[in-house]
């Protein structure tokens, strides 16, 4: 009985023994599972942060670094073929070209303005000629309601001087003849002081492109010395001296084509209001031989008949 009851105790202390063992072994089971969901846990909780970082990052991308401004170039600042080139970089000979043609285009223009404005002068005073001049009732009272420096006034004068002086020798040529070229005279008078001027705008159309010429000859010399001292048909030693030629050739038709224009353009309407001076010379011809038609002669003493000299003895 004594070696049964041991027996049991045993057997029995053997299965608490076991049992022991088993949950040691479940706790530690228990404890390895529940470190890496802790681990797993607190790297969420470390990675949790950087999804906002990353969301953050496209509110930073936009932002670029702000480029310096760069202030405009001026491109004629620095121009090596301008005109202000030309006159710093030029000898002499160029800036006296340059210079000559500046002299010769401000002259032309001032020959045209200024013939523009007489021209229509003119015309205004063929208009006041014709509405006032023939409504008078003489040719004397018509010429005073012109103006003093109209060249129809002119001329209506310049006729009354030759009726007048028709006596003595003139009184020996016919009053026609005499009154004809007494007008003659007045509108040919007239005529040269319409074509003052012309002559400056003729020199300079046929004579400015030769001076640009000049000036672009003596260029491509300049530009064939630089060559030659050089040793060497660099764009840089010959680009200044072959653009200033070429400036010189520009300037030159520059000046020349509105003086040839302006010349041929006066030309035609000189002729134009010197027809209309003829005309009025005409009609004022008319008119004070008609006029002299009516006047009666004065009388005259007769001529007594002179002896024939005595012949010689």
């Amino acid at each position: 009985m004594m070696s049964f009851s041991r027996s049991i105790s045993a057997r029995a202390a053997g299965l608490l023994a076991t049992g022991l063992a088993v949950l040691a072994l479940a706790g530690s089971g228990a404890a390895l599972a529940q470190a890496p969901a802790t681990v797993t846990a607190s790297s969420a909780q470390v990675a949790a942060p950087a999804a906002p970082a990353t969301a953050m990052a496209p509110a930073t991308a936009p932002v670029a670094m702000a480029q310096p401004v760069k202030a405009p170039v001026n491109a004629y600042a620095d121009n090596p073929y301008g005109l202000r080139a030309l006159w710093e970089q030029g000898d002499y000979v160029a800036r006296l070209t340059l210079i000559l043609l500046v002299i010769m285009s401000v002259g032309s223009w001032y020959v045209l303005i200024s013939k523009l404005v007489e021209q229509a002068r003119m015309a205004q005073q063929a208009r006041e000629a014709q509405k006032a001049f023939w409504k008078a009732d003489t040719v004397r009272q018509g010429a005073d309601t012109l103006g003093k420096q109209s060249a129809f006034r002119f001329i209506a004068e310049s006729a009354l001087e030759a009726t007048r002086k028709h006596d003595g020798l003139i009184g020996q040529v016919d009053l026609n003849t005499w009154v004809t070229q007494s007008i003659e005279r007045a509108v040919a008078t007239v005529q040269s002081r319409t074509q003052d001027g012309l002559a400056v705008l003729a020199t300079v159309g046929s004579t400015a492109p030769f001076v640009g010429l000049f000036g672009t000859v003596w260029g491509i010399y300049n530009a064939l010395v630089k060559i030659g001292s050089s040793g060497q048909a660099s764009i840089d030693k010959v680009a200044g001296p072959v653009g200033e030629a070429l400036i010189m050739t520009a300037i030159g038709l520059a000046v020349a084509v509105p003086a040839v224009m302006g010349y041929n353009w006066l030309v035609r309407r000189n002729k134009v209001g010197m027809d209309i001076v003829r005309a009025f010379g005409s009609d004022l011809h008319t008119v004070l031989l008609a006029a002299s038609a009516r006047r009666p002669e004065p009388d005259r003493a007769p001529v007594q008949d002179i002896p024939p000299p005595a012949a010689p003895v």
